[in-house]
């Protein structure tokens, strides 16, 4: 099955996946519907947010990224409706972001993830 996700410097040697954190947990947002993902591109965008490109990727690939890196992912399905309120942040956005400049410096694994490694790991996802 193929979905959609949100990617930072596509191509590049900065490339980067969009995900949230919630209680401690990193969590990669995967979209059933591609509008879902153009519209929270949006959101994202509305905050100042660098904008991400929606990629098409096999899901079983970015099952298997996220638990090499020990991520969590979660699917939004076409017309999902949050009924809690960590659900709402699957369809929109918290309101602070992570500086963008950390990304190379900060990890939220207790083990030390080789950014090789994590490069390599996002150009088989391409």
């Amino acid at each position: 099955m193929n979905i959609f996700v949100l990617l930072y410097n596509s191509g590049t040697d900065k490339e980067g996946i969009h995900s949230i954190e919630l209680k401690g947990r990193t969590i990669v947002l995967m979209f059933e519907d591609k509008d879902d993902a153009i519209r929270y591109c949006g959101l994202l965008e509305a905050q100042d947010f660098p904008l991400p490109t929606v990629e098409k990727i096999d899901i079983d690939e970015i099952k298997d990224f996220c638990i090499k890196l020990g991520y969590e992912c979660k699917l939004v399905e076409k017309n999902f409706v949050p009924k809690t309120a960590e659900d709402r942040l699957l369809i929109s956005p918290p309101q602070k972001n992570l500086e963008v400049d950390n990304w190379e410096g900060e990890s939220n694994n207790k083990e030390n993830i080789d950014i090789n490694t994590i490069k390599e790991n996002l150009e088989k996802l391409l």
